[in-house]
């Protein structure tokens, strides 16, 4: 018996090189718009007196900053136009995106989901086949549900009768989230309409389903205003929402986040409570009783505590609890408390990231160096054998414990995301669904290399590029990192970067701490008091790259997006000098107010906030992107785009906002700071390809351009 724990988630070569003739001029940016200073915004943090001269860029809704939108998009518009290759860039993605792709399937009721994209369809398809020699049949198209290609298909659950599908819809990017229930047989949908949910699926019971919301945000604040007040209903199909039940709340806690898990025998519900830590804690109920109250396993939010099935009334439990790289625990239902805990897979030296029961057994998956391995063992906790992976990678298992097929994906850098079968008794995988991408990845290597960073810690960082690599220090490289909240950088391919890589170019994956590449130490490591490690990690890695002649200043660009947006703003206001390109994406840029919008405050446990303490004050202050920004007739900052979207309520786009307008407000040298603002977009899920091709050409095309760099059109 599985627990539904998680959404079914759908989700000739020409050569670049360094002009070796003069290079032509590159296009200046005429003039940036002028960006109003309320010089009478001030804050007063523990006496420290902090001007805020564009706060009214916050307002996201008002006339002046749609007008100040509008000619931002102007600027950055023109200045993309004069870029000669960006188009053939953009041509060269179309072709390579143009491949079928699929997600792993996924099987209940001797039915498999799956999703499948033809190639440039701007949302992937969800099909359902009625058997293994069965016909395909579409389930759910979300490229008919807008013009646009714009709303996406978040996740969905199949009731425990088979006879319902309850799927999740996002639109324009954003978390909130809309539940519709699907009739399998007849493909129609019923009436029942859910709004205002988010950070939620939709877990069967009886007649019915729990999901989590907020109460409706005020007109005109959607996108902004703090989420306050998560609650569970009990939805009933058939009713209004207006009609659905209260099932918990906790007005005591109003930022915290709660959802629910029940069983697929509807034997046990789990809560799951989170927002104060990095973790979650943990309550169940016994559904044979409705009024039988929740009995707390866990109280505190800075370890997680992950049930991944029920087996006999024997949870299977998943936790870093008394355990920095995690372990897996079992305990009756009956009595789950944790003294009655029994160990079953201890901790080791690799960090374990996953754990599921398929085909009678589990498969339990570490981290090694940041990448994945997978091994199987009895329930009772007995290593098997290891499952054999192609190369270092990504893998993702799906399994029914009670079923015997077992299919899993695997990704690599130069290895497209590939659905293998696999024989539990044999050790045995086979290619299941193999993409065709238009490259060939025997032309490429990754090496994995450790930097030494300024404490003296070991940092892992992936390098990817074409065989043969000169290093001449003229290689045009692409840094990218994260460094945060327990998230860790596997291995894993990205079309995207192919006109980067097979043009000459490298691409250097860092592994900084903050993550969880090596556990809970090594995220601790990359937080509040300690989150200068991260960009002397970072600084390291390009050090490193250019120390070692893979690349120069010349021809480094810096990367990351959201968590990782912060990092290139704030390594970039440290070390300039080391860059000739930043593009921060959807990044959090003011580190002494980004807790005041949406869900901003769930970051504290990472960040701390400007409220704690005069010394939490001052370490955020010390690096946040917007408050470092360096100015003078001395300064020299690298060609800088920023990112962001207009639907974007997790980052919001006020961060963006004010960091550009305050780039280009200071003397930061002659190349180019912009912001390309995308429109009906959020902080990235769920974006139609079409989008994905446009941003990633202009990503690329501004990183080479401003590199000196060409890429011919023949």
């Amino acid at each position: 018996m599985k627990i539904n724990t998680k959404l079914l988630i759908m989700g000739s070569v020409i050569a670049l090189a360094a002009c070796t003739e003069k290079p032509e001029p590159r296009y200046q940016v005429p003039a940036y718009p002028d960006t109003y200073q309320d010089t009478s915004v001030v804050d007063d943090y523990f006496g420290t007196k902090v001007a805020d001269p564009y706060r009214w860029l916050e307002n996201d809704t008002s006339e002046q900053t749609t007008a100040w939108v509008d000619a931002q998009r102007a600027v950055t518009d023109d200045y993309l136009s004069h870029i000669p290759f960006r188009g053939a860039i953009k041509d060269r993605l179309m072709n390579l995106m143009n491949y079928e792709r699929y997600s792993v399937p996924s099987k209940r009721f001797g039915r498999y989901l799956f999703s499948k994209n033809d190639g440039l369809q701007n949302q992937s398809v969800l099909y359902i086949q009625n058997g293994p020699d069965a016909e395909p049949e579409v389930l759910l198209d979300p490229n008919k549900l807008s013009d646009d290609g714009t709303v996406a298909f978040g996740g969905g659950s199949m009731s425990n009768d088979g006879k319902y599908f309850a799927y999740t819809i996002q639109r324009s990017g954003s978390d909130w989230v809309e539940i519709y229930v699907m009739d399998i047989a007849t493909k129609e949908l019923l009436p029942d309409h859910i709004e205002w949910a988010k950070f939620t699926g939709a877990s069967w019971f009886k007649d019915g389903f729990y999901y989590s919301a907020y109460d409706a945000p005020v007109e005109g604040k959607e996108f902004s205003n703090v989420n306050e007040n998560h609650k569970v209903y009990y939805h009933k199909l058939g009713t209004p929402q207006s009609e659905d039940e209260l099932f918990y709340e906790n007005p005591n806690q109003p930022r915290f986040f709660h959802s629910v898990a029940v069983t697929d025998d509807e034997k046990y519900c789990f809560l799951f409570e989170s927002g104060a830590g990095s973790g979650n804690s943990l309550l169940i109920k016994d559904m044979s009783n409705p009024k039988n109250p929740f009995l707390r396993i866990t109280d505190d939010q800075d370890h997680f505590y992950s049930p991944f099935d029920v087996v006999n009334d024997q949870i299977y439990i998943f936790t870093n609890f008394g355990a920095d790289k995690g372990r897996v625990c079992r305990v009756n239902a009956k009595a789950p408390q944790i003294a009655n805990w029994e160990e079953i897979v201890p901790e080791s030296e690799n960090v374990i990231v996953s754990a599921e029961l398929a085909a009678g057994k589990m498969i339990v998956t570490f981290d090694k160096d940041a990448a994945n391995h997978a091994f199987v063992y009895t329930l009772d906790g007995e290593m098997l054998h290891e499952i054999e992976l192609p190369t270092f990678g990504e893998v993702g298992f799906s399994g029914r414990y009670e079923e015997e097929e077992v299919y899993y994906g695997f990704t690599s850098f130069v290895y497209p995301m590939t659905v293998f079968k696999y024989d539990m008794e044999t050790n045995k995988s086979t290619v299941f669904r193999a993409p065709a991408v238009d490259f060939k990845p025997e032309n490429y290597t990754t090496e994995q290399v450790f930097v030494i960073s300024k404490d003296g810690t070991k940092v892992p960082m992936f390098l990817t590029y074409k065989k043969g690599l000169k290093k001449d220090g003229q290689n045009p490289t692409l840094l990218y990192g994260y460094g945060g909240f327990n998230i860790t950088l596997n291995p894993g391919f990205s079309v995207s970067r192919l006109p980067f890589l097979e043009n000459g170019g490298i691409y250097a994956q860092m592994n900084l701490r903050g993550g969880n590449e090596y556990g809970e130490e090594w995220h601790l490591a990359g937080t509040k008091l300690e989150k200068q490690n991260v960009f002397d990690d970072c600084i390291a890695c390009a050090e490193y790259l250019i120390q070692n002649g893979y690349t120069s200043s010349d021809y480094l660009a810096l990367n990351g997006g959201s968590n990782g947006g912060l990092l290139v703003g704030a390594v970039v206001n440290q070390r300039p000098d080391l860059f000739r390109v930043a593009v921060p994406q959807v990044g959090v840029m003011d580190m002494l107010r980004y807790h005041l919008f949406t869900i901003g405050w769930n970051w504290a446990s990472d960040y701390g906030t400007s409220e704690d303490d005069e010394e939490m004050f001052k370490a955020l202050y010390a690096y946040s992107p917007l408050h470092t920004i360096k100015s003078g007739e001395d300064v020299h900052y690298p060609a800088i785009m920023v990112t962001t979207a207009d639907h974007d309520d997790r980052v919001v786009p006020a961060h963006s906002f004010k960091y550009a307008a305050a780039l280009q407000a200071a003397q930061t040298g002659d190349e180019p700071k912009i912001i390309r603002i995308e429109t009906k977009a959020g902080h990235g899920g769920g974006k139609p390809i079409a989008k994905v091709i446009e941003e990633t050409a202009d990503i690329y095309s501004f990183i080479l351009y401003n590199m000196g760099l060409k890429y011919p059109t023949k």
